[in-house]
């Protein structure tokens, strides 16, 4: 099965499975509540439904368009705009004829059952794989450092040993949390021995982001080559495995990211790279392609299955996965910020960026972790003020409940109808992003 066909496979059933638990999340606070619910549908039944059954009041389904999911709620307005009903006199079976405190828990219902998906399945990894954690001893090499970094006062080979005054617990998280939370210095001991506590920008986060420097420690990686790829410059150079480059046009390198930035500087244009071979020095002329690579690599075998393994109790697991879905979701918010950018902009993703976040071989670990992440982000989107969405409704029901007056349901589907279009227009111009990268980059 090809690798698209793997990633489409998993990216429709985690959808599936989300929208119908975050439809049962409006679903069954709106039973409780007595609201009447005509339909109950997984994808969009526009036209014509592929299977639907009506089982007691409510008409379940599967629609053909694959954009989302929804629940028919008696006496509401929503993306149906059933204006006919809403004509007629209220009845105690709609939505409208509830107290707003009923209302707006079944208003939250979907966006509570998102946030609880996402912490239980985290618990459940927690619980059947432990976590890996990668510290300074699973970085015999220390850190490669990026150049933007370097000028900062940071070194290759650095080891960081405390962030904003305190000990960091997994340094495979380093990149992310200085791009996502507030990191004021970073303590590291250098090569030499020493120790220094270097001071961050206030929004380092933002200069690394319009950097496009997201990842300014790696693992320090050597310049021995150990691959080199067909159809790319260095397959016809002489360049072999094993080679250790030392220079590129004279200037010595000692790292496998030094020598990658100083080959992109040079893109389409011809090179000197000097190697070392079986003792001797040998030098290749060598031209990278236009995205500035050769096409060889060093696939740093030594950390390879290189990190600390933890394993947890049940009672160990709940706090973890809590824990760890908070911060899935602070961060998640913390990186909005981002899409009000140029560059941002330019970074939305429609469904072609959700499924390019599976693996293209089935791994039912992946499967969950990537589902859980896509849980805690529908949460959050739907929860965004927005009318047409979740947010939509609450702000107007907080309004009611603050002021004690109902919004004009003239106003109300407007609002609606202004909400729907702007969702269409957001998801025109994510997925238009997707098909730009696909052809053009």
């Amino acid at each position: 099965m090809s690798p698209f066909a793997v990633k489409a496979i998993q990216l429709l059933l985690s959808l599936s499975i989300l929208i119908v638990l975050h439809e049962a999340g409006h679903f069954i606070p709106a039973k409780i509540f007595k609201t009447r619910v005509e339909k109950f549908f997984l994808f969009f039944d526009v036209k014509f439904a592929l299977v639907k059954k009506k089982i007691g009041e409510t008409v379940y389904g599967i629609g053909w368009l694959p954009l989302g999911g929804y629940v028919k709620i008696a006496g509401m307005i929503d993306e149906s705009m059933d204006k006919e009903q809403m004509a007629q006199p209220p009845q105690p079976w709609e939505f409208r004829s509830k107290p707003a405190w009923q209302r707006l828990i079944i208003m939250l219902g979907g966006v509570t059952v998102n946030i609880i998906v996402g912490v239980i399945i985290y618990i459940g990894i927690f619980y059947s794989t432990g976590e890996r954690i990668i510290t300074n001893e699973n970085l015999p090499n220390g850190f490669s450092v990026s150049q933007n970094f370097k000028e900062l006062g940071f070194q290759d080979g650095d080891r960081v040993t405390a962030v904003n005054g305190a000990p960091f617990k997994n340094l495979n998280n380093l990149n992310k949390y200085l791009f996502l939370r507030d990191v004021e210095s970073i303590t590291v001991s250098h090569p030499d021995g020493t120790s220094e506590t270097i001071d961050l920008a206030d929004d380092i986060g933002m200069d690394m982001f319009r950097a496009g420097d997201l990842q300014p420690f790696t693992p320090m990686r050597t310049t021995v080559v150990d691959t080199i790829y067909p159809d790319y410059p260095a397959a016809e150079s002489g360049i072999q495995p094993g080679d250790r480059v030392v220079a590129i046009d004279g200037t010595p390198v000692s790292t496998f990211r030094g020598m990658s930035e100083a080959v992109f500087e040079k893109k389409g244009t011809e090179i000197a790279l000097t190697v070392q071979r079986n003792g001797s020095e040998q030098t290749f002329n060598v031209t990278p392609n236009e995205e500035g690579k050769l096409g060889i690599n060093n696939l740093a075998k030594e950390y390879v299955n290189n990190y600390q393994q933890i394993d947890y109790t049940l009672w160990e697991s709940i706090g973890g996965g809590i824990n760890y879905g908070y911060n899935v979701l602070r961060d998640y918010i913390a990186q909005f910020k981002y899409v009000f950018t140029k560059e941002g902009a330019t970074q939305i993703g429609g469904f072609g960026a959700i499924g390019n976040l599976f693996p293209d071989t089935w791994n039912w670990l992946s499967f969950w972790e990537t589902t859980a992440l896509i849980s805690i982000i529908l949460a959050f989107m739907n929860i965004l003020p927005i009318p047409a969405l979740d947010g939509g409704h609450v702000m107007f029901l907080l309004y009611e409940m603050v002021t004690g007056r109902k919004p004009n349901e003239k106003f109300l589907e407007y609002a609606q109808m202004v909400g729907f279009f702007l969702l269409i227009a957001l998801v025109l111009f994510a997925n238009g992003n997707d098909i730009y990268r696909w052809l053009f980059e």
